[in-house]
């Protein structure tokens, strides 16, 4: 898709190139030609697109010039980026998320103001991002993003495929249409989204897709280019945030404990070239945190009150680490051939973190299993060695997916284990028939008071796995989850994930403040270890009054016991209940799939809808409403429940199914299949390609070709040559040959 993508917006640049903006304007700014790779065009920040199916077209809709003939239509549509006139951006900090918001002003420069296109809009998101919220306003147009329950659950999902306006390019950025925008419009968009911050060496790290390419500079050099950023950080906490690094030239509006605002604002002579990046401190010396409160709101879902509690490690981590017991279970399946090389190589690398105090053992599987060793092997030079040798020998990718039988090994390989904390670290990309009763044998496990139960970490890979049975799996085991769907951030990703797990500093965690609270739900449902890589935050709902200081207990890797009292407060400028949403939402939907549970699917769905948090059982729709046709300033009420056979279609209003933005239960059919994740299977109409390679070459070709050139060229050439060259350029186009005459064409650099 990114190669698509890539290849369309080439083809945009392209065309970009026939528009010519009057005397005493500059150039529109080239494209980077040092690379040409999918990635040198992704979206790097927001941006719009015109999308142009028709070259003809495209042109200055302010200036028009003369343009010769195009033949043929772009097919896949070329997307020409547009030009940005204003930004602003809005970020809100509070404890490991951030909500930013973003606006910006882009015109339809490219297209004849007697024309029309769609326009495609991209919002690329930070860490583990969310979209929260679109809107858009265009010539006497606007349109509204609304999360809805369809309300024939069982057609759902045929509902959603056949949704074409709103898709991922990858797993952080989503791009939605915005039907028949004439040429010369302004277009402004606001995105909403929120995002995690990265904790790395005591410090909470913030980077957001802030960089834009040179080529939406406006051409008019006269016109102002105004940036602007505002950052509020709110921690919780009574301590101070010192700003250790900052991307941008940022300047203090306040600063108080816990507390953080900052504004930059400048009139650029070209726009953001590099990602918003901030990082601030928040760890003591020890152990710290707290406890927030809040009272439910009356829409509440939930009316039960909410607690957020908090713990980071703290600098001081120089006391003894805890020795550990550590079971690789890697998928090794067909699907698995082009990911094994990175999998590889993070295992590796957390083999060589062992300490000799600790051992471990890997298991590779796909239909069967197989074991490095029969034992647990000390982590010592040699064991390492011989690992390194036997991942080589066995990590080849062939067969299918069986979870079960390899976990059941794992768990019999530390039956035993007494002084250490076993780990047992799952990585799949599949998804399998028998996940409940996998959840079932761990949880009977757990259950059974045998002395040794170890922490169960989950790791994702790609969108055909469920990752709602890894996050169940890792829930029952108190371990962690993790996923990555993109390929190129696996390697990243897993190093996070088991560099996090690796780093326990205090275990078996227990909160006494929760004892006597009644209907008490946490989240996740057990309470895990605190880790010197990442803080723990834990979250519930209750009934009753929570005392006014909660007391943490748990145990250091010396065998001591630790104790912490925590200062309970009940901040009103700490939205605790947007915080929580997103971690509330995940954790039921994988109890509503363990469990098969309606009402607590319908809970999810709700609590969706109230806080926009997008869920398994909502979809995303874009409420267009013409202006002109309102017949008052309150817009109709959309329901909350949409029945698509009977599309809604409002007084005013016309409705756009952009689609689900959940990542789904899994895919047994692809699993089934071996298709690698990412894959998509392609179709071999062999006619078809031909055809689209011919119109593509001929529309491709002519609009290299710059008018000039083509004038001057005609003035020297006879009548007999044109015919022989027509005849010639005809015959190659059919067979799709014409490319080679790319490159040629582009050295014309007369415009």
């Amino acid at each position: 898709m990114a190669s698509k993508f890539a290849s369309s917006v080439d083809y945009g640049l392209m065309l970009s190139k026939r528009i010519y903006y009057g005397k005493g304007t500059a150039a529109a700014p080239a494209p980077p030609a040092m690379s040409r790779s999918p990635d040198s065009y992704l979206p790097t920040a927001p941006m719009v697109y015109a999308v142009v199916p028709d070259p003809t077209a495209v042109d200055n809709p302010d200036v028009p010039s003369y343009q010769p003939y195009v033949h043929g239509r772009c097919d896949p549509p070329a997307l020409v980026p547009l030009q940005m006139h204003e930004v602003a951006m809005e970020v809100d900090c509070y404890l490991d998320t951030a909500f930013v918001s973003i606006t910006g002003r882009w015109r339809m420069h490219c297209i004849m103001s007697s024309r029309t296109c769609d326009c495609q809009v991209a919002i690329p998101m930070g860490e583990q991002g969310l979209l929260l919220g679109i809107e858009v306003d265009v010539a006497g147009r606007s349109y509204k993003s609304q999360p809805i329950i369809v309300a024939d659950m069982e057609d759902m999902s045929a509902e959603v495929a056949k949704a074409r306006d709103g898709n991922f390019l990858n797993s952080q950025t989503f791009m939605f249409k915005v039907p028949q925008v004439v040429g010369g419009s302004t277009i402004s968009v606001k995105a909403n989204w929120s995002q995690k911050l990265t904790y790395q060496g005591s410090q909470f790290c913030l980077s957001i897709p802030f960089t834009f390419p040179s080529y939406v500079n406006p051409v008019v050099m006269k016109m102002p280019k105004k940036e602007k950023v505002l950052l509020n950080v709110n921690s919780g906490t009574g301590i101070e945030l010192p700003c250790d690094h900052a991307s941008h030239p940022l300047k203090d509006l306040l600063r108080e404990a816990g507390k953080l605002s900052c504004f930059y604002e400048a009139e650029a002579a070209a726009w953001s070239s590099q990602d918003f990046k901030f990082s601030y401190s928040v760890s003591t010396t020890n152990i710290s945190g707290g406890v927030l409160v809040q009272s439910p709101s009356l829409h509440d879902v939930d009316q039960r009150d909410m607690f957020c509690l908090y713990l980071y490690p703290g600098e001081n981590q120089s006391g003894k680490a805890y020795s550990k017991e550590v079971v690789f279970v890697i998928d090794v399946s067909a699907s698995m051939k082009n990911l094994l090389m990175n999998v590889k190589n993070v295992i590796l690398e957390s083999l060589s973190r062992l300490t000799q105090q600790d051992s471990f053992n890997i298991l590779a599987f796909n239909n069967e299993a197989q074991l490095f060793s029969s034992l647990m092997e000390p982590a010592t030079p040699e064991a390492i060695s011989n690992a390194t040798q036997w991942i080589s020998a066995n990590f080849t990718a062939s067969g299918g997916t069986d979870i079960l039988f390899p976990l059941e090994q794992a768990m019999k390989l530390l039956a035993e284990t007494t002084a250490s904390i076993p780990f047992i670290f799952l990585v799949t990309d599949g998804a399998v028939e028998n996940e409940r009763e996998i959840c079932n044998k761990v949880k009977d496990r757990y259950s059974s008071g045998l002395p040794s139960c170890p922490r169960m970490c989950t790791f994702g890979i790609g969108a055909y796995c469920n990752n709602y049975f890894l996050r169940m799996l890792s829930q029952i085991g108190r371990g962690y989850h993790d996923a990555s769907y993109d390929a190129e951030s696996v390697e990243l990703r897993m190093q996070r994930w088991l560099a996090h797990a690796l780093s326990i500093m205090m275990a078996d965690i227990a909160v006494d403040a929760l004892e006597n609270l009644n209907s008490l739900e946490i989240y996740p449902s057990e309470i895990p270890d605190l880790s010197s890589g990442s803080p723990l935050i834990m979250s519930g709902r209750f009934s009753g009054k929570f005392p006014e200081l909660a007391r943490v207990t748990g145990v250091l890797a010396d065998r001591s016991i630790c104790t912490i009292d925590l200062k309970v407060q009940q901040l009103k400028d700490v939205p605790v209940d947007r915080v929580l949403a997103k971690r509330e939402i995940d954790d039921l939907t994988a109890q509503a799939w363990f469990h098969e549970s309606i009402q607590l699917a319908e809970k999810v769905a709700r609590m969706s809808i109230q806080s926009w948090v997008p869920s398994e059982y909502t979809c995303l729709i874009l409420l267009e409403t013409i202006r002109e046709k309102m017949t008052s300033d309150i817009p109709p009420e959309v329901p909350e429940k949409v029945n698509f056979n009977k599309m809604l279609d409002l007084k005013g209003q016309r409705v756009i199914l952009l689609g689900s933005l959940g990542k789904g239960f899994g895919n047994l059919t692809a699993t089934a299949k071996n298709i690698p994740p990412g894959a998509e299977e392609k179709q071999s109409d062999t006619a078809n390609v031909l055809v689209k390679a011919a119109s593509n070459c001929c529309s491709k070709l002519l609009d290299r070709i710059c008018c000039m050139c083509f004038i001057r060229t005609c003035s020297y050439v006879n009548d007999r040559c044109v015919v022989a060259l027509t005849q010639l350029c005809t015959g190659l186009a059919c067979f799709g040959c014409i490319d080679c005459c790319f490159d040629l064409c582009e050295c014309c650099s007369c415009l």
